[in-house]
């Protein structure tokens, strides 16, 4: 069934778990997430980056997704992720996502509130709701997100943005990166205890793929509710595809993507297992 990210965020506070929000950017990605949450019967978010929008219509890819989550037996939210542009934040907006990012790492902390908060404003006159980020991850290996200077999210500074901006999921920079880890991660689990402390805004957690087993289920512990993950499907997709081809060079497109497809599901279905436990 296709519902809002607030009320899969709140089903994951209740159950004391997360919430697997999959970067999708295609019909077999969102396809494969969808039937891997059925399978393990635990709700899932398609999040879309901006950065895709050139590659895979935004609008298009909203009607896609809320015609299989109707059909789905669990829960879908659908999320823009990594928003820069507020023309973006709009068309998602009206075609039907339930939350949108605006993600302000790069700027001022003073600016970081000011247009964060516009798009709140935005936001929330439509029903929908916003994740916003303090700190700026770092751009690990195999990954296609922006380079951040990995700063750490500063507990205080985050208390002030979600009070002056009444953002409604809060993205935490502790040490995990976007893509997979070029050497041993350094993960601040620490910050959570004081993030936790000083505020009740629903933590989420960006960088999923690679991360220990150890550290995400420390992260569930201290209040991470929705981790995302987009790299390493990316690999074992890839990984599938080449195997197809290395087999048989001239596989029918459609084979190489049911195929990439099934390895995808079952990748995914171990991540929701692991954040669910």
């Amino acid at each position: 069934m296709f519902t809002t990210t607030k009320e899969v965020l709140a089903f994951a506070e209740n159950t004391s778990t997360a919430i697997a929000a999959f970067n999708c950017y295609n019909a077999e990605t969102i396809q494969a997430a969808v039937k891997a949450a059925e399978n393990q019967n635990q709700p899932v978010i398609i999040a879309y980056g901006e950065r895709y929008k050139e590659y895979m219509n935004l609008e298009a890819f909203a009607a896609f997704t809320k015609a299989i989550a109707e059909n789905a037996t669990v829960d879908v939210a659908l999320h823009l992720d990594h928003s820069y542009e507020f023309d973006t934040i709009r068309r998602a907006v009206h075609a039907g996502f339930t939350s949108v990012m605006f993600d302000g790492s790069a700027l001022s902390l003073e600016e970081n509130i000011k247009q964060t908060k516009e798009v709140v404003d935005f936001a929330h006159e439509h029903g929908v709701h916003v994740e916003a980020e303090i700190g700026s991850m770092q751009k690990g290996a195999f990954s296609d997100e922006e380079e951040g200077d990995g700063r750490l999210t500063d507990p205080g500074e985050a208390a002030d943005f979600v009070k002056k901006t009444n953002v409604d999921f809060l993205a935490a920079s502790i040490g995990t990166v976007h893509g997979m880890y070029d050497g041993d991660p350094e993960i601040r689990l620490d910050l959570l205890d004081a993030l936790k402390e000083r505020m009740d805004t629903p933590l989420v957690l960006h960088g999923g793929s690679g991360t220990p087993e150890k550290e995400v289920l420390q992260a569930i512990q201290k209040g991470i509710r929705k981790i995302n993950v987009n790299t390493e499907i990316s690999l074992t997709a890839v990984a599938n595809m080449a195997e197809t081809l290395s087999t048989k060079p001239k596989t029918h497109l459609s084979v190489v993507m049911e195929n990439a497809q099934n390895a995808m599901i079952s990748h995914m279905e171990n991540v929701i297992k692991l954040y669910k436990s």
